[in-house]
């Protein structure tokens, strides 16, 4: 141990017993800090700071008084982030949680969860100096959420897109400094989605405000729309010469970062050797029902075999988002004559090709409106399309993961009775927290629960081809559990994890290639897997609790608004226990 060392050692044992002393005498009037109120009031100061930091994040959640301002992304910030979280962290610690109400009580482990998993990353992890599409994706998310929604006027809304773009060239300067040996597949994604961007900002920023009448206003519009154009091809200029060759850098997050990430974010505390066996046995279940459903199909053949001729049977591309669209409305009849579910809305969501810096790394997603949005509620449905540029082979093998199966697997994970219907649930929510703040474990464990168990309970009619669809999307996430875990603690590397989703998890090859990219950067992706048997546990023990008194509806509604907490928190909401989730 160093001179250095030691004397860190004693300084942070003396404030260690100086905030012990102070967290004694704060306990000592404990019906002061306790109180809800004070809670309550310690809740608006952790999403006042965090809106601060994070304003396109407010705009999402619908709180447009940050709609002008666009992140900063300076080292300088990113410590004075850290410094308010730990001061915000230290005055959750002097709360009791045996005085407040239980459902406040989870929320305060939440919340502290949250702050904790948000430290590490910004000390530890610190993606801010290693992705580049942390820069080129988040400037470009931020004029996206202010477009994609008429929640003003189209005047005020591009006021506040050139009040965020004038701010982009600095914030792509800032990248350029901030950035130090990322890893060569970060740069590699960032210069795949780049020139996307590029296109979103000189075609489809400017088309959504043709019709704006002002010309001085629009006038201003194309000079900052331009600088930020040119930002954007200076940038990547930048990620090919310059990054790019000395991007040497490791994505591995390590063994024990990936166990804390996991407690911090999911209160997940289950040793990694545990959860791998967990993931290969659901595997080793799935592929054995996989080949048992296909041999319902053709006995003659092998899994594959008959994967690999059902994966022909996809719509042509330009019919896609309407394939998508005609399946919603019978899900939805199904749910609410089956007593599913209660869905709180007839509204359907609106399909749509996935916006430009999202394309490279996701196949489908849901975007909902935020829970404090109250002009422009709709939601999108996003499927991400083939590229004009993509050779005929590379076009087919992205539209064989389209199969019949895996669009009403995918229709039911993003929409009914998936993420879609858990966000009509949202105004619902009891709290503040649970309204803005959710946990992947929840929210994709739900949606990945919901395409099981829809066809367990008679959607399709048992057609075996639909079922095929539905385990081929179970073994995608069974491999991402696997790949995120033995990628990060050095066990795999990203060309193994690419074969792995083949040969193991059953997808076509583009598909494979996307998805093991995404696990450099997303190592915790095990989340769908491990959600969904988190609430299969959940629904077994809450049926023995409820006997004859239990029904689906009541276990999903129960459930459901809860919010999108850790299922550890559920668990004891429902159960009135901590057990295993397990």
């Amino acid at each position: 141990m160093t001179n250095r060392t030691v004397a860190f050692a004693c300084v942070v044992v003396i404030l260690c017993c100086i905030e012990t002393t102070l967290v004694q005498n704060m306990r000592a009037d404990s019906s002061h800090s306790a109180s809800p109120q004070e809670f309550s009031r310690l809740v608006d100061d952790y999403f006042d700071a965090h809106f601060q930091f994070h304003p396109k994040e407010a705009t999402a959640a619908g709180l447009h008084q940050y709609d002008t301002k666009l992140e900063d992304y300076s080292r300088a910030a990113r410590e004075a982030e850290a410094a308010k979280l730990r001061a915000l962290a230290s005055r959750l610690d002097q709360i009791d949680p045996a005085q407040l109400s239980s459902e406040s009580a989870g929320d305060l482990a939440f919340l502290q969860g949250t702050l904790k998993g948000r430290l590490l990353e910004l000390g530890t992890l610190q993606m801010w100096r290693k992705d580049p599409n942390l820069y080129t994706s988040g400037v470009t998310e931020s004029i996206f959420l202010i477009i994609k929604r008429n929640f003003a006027t189209p005047e005020d809304r591009l006021r506040s897109v050139v009040a965020r773009e004038r701010q982009i060239p600095n914030a792509l300067m800032t990248a350029r400094r901030n950035l130090q040996n990322p890893p060569n597949i970060y740069t590699q994604i960032a210069l795949e989605q780049t020139p996307g961007i590029i296109a979103f900002f000189r075609k489809d920023v400017p088309s959504a405000f043709q019709g704006v009448k002002d010309a001085t206003l629009q006038a201003e519009f194309h000079r900052s729309n331009a600088a930020v154009v040119s930002a954007f091809e200076r940038f990547q200029l930048f990620l090919r010469e310059d990054l790019l060759p000395t991007s040497q850098g490791d994505f591995r997050i390590g063994a024990e970062n990936f166990r804390q990430k996991l407690l911090d974010e999911e209160m997940v505390d289950i040793p990694l050797d545990q959860l791998l066996q967990v993931g290969y046995a659901d595997l080793r279940r799935n592929q054995q029902r996989l080949k048992e459903t296909a041999a319902m199909i053709n006995p003659h053949a092998g899994s594959h075999e008959v994967l690999a001729t059902l994966e022909k049977d996809h719509p042509a591309p330009d019919k896609l988002l309407e394939t998508f669209r005609d399946l919603l409305g019978s899900l939805r009849q199904f749910i609410e004559a089956n007593k599913i579910i209660t869905i709180p809305s007839q509204i359907l969501p609106i399909l749509e090709e996935s916006p430009p810096f999202m394309r490279a790394t996701t196949t489908a997603s849901m975007d909902t409106p935020g829970p404090y949005e109250t002009q422009a509620t709709e939601a999108m449905f996003n499927v991400t399309l083939p590229e004009r540029n993509w050779t005929p082979q590379h076009v087919e093998e992205w539209m064989e993961a389209f199969n019949r199966g895996t669009i009403l697997s995918t229709a039911i994970h993003e929409a009914y009775p998936g993420h879609y219907t858990q966000f009509l649930w949202v105004k619902r929510f009891p709290s503040k927290v649970r309204k803005l703040i959710y946990c992947d474990t929840n929210v994709e464990g739900w949606a990945h629960y919901t395409e099981q168990m829809m066809l367990d309970e008679g959607f399709g009619g048992g057609d075996p081809k639909l079922r095929m669809g539905q385990l081929q999307d179970a073994l995608l996430r069974d491999a991402r559990f696997i790949v995120g875990i033995e990628m990060h603690t050095g066990h795999m590397t990203l060309d193994q994890a690419k074969e792995f989703f083949v040969r193991e998890g059953y997808q076509v090859p583009a598909v494979a290639d996307v998805e093991a990219k995404r696990g450099t950067a997303e190592p915790t992706y095990l989340v769908y897997t491990l959600g969904k048997l988190q609430i299969l546990k959940l629904r077994e023990d809450y049926k023995k609790k409820l006997g004859t008194d239990f029904t689906l509806q009541g276990f999903h509604d129960h459930f459901m608004e809860q919010g999108g907490v850790p299922l550890r928190i559920i668990r004891k909401a429902m159960l009135g226990n901590e057990s295993p989730t397990l």
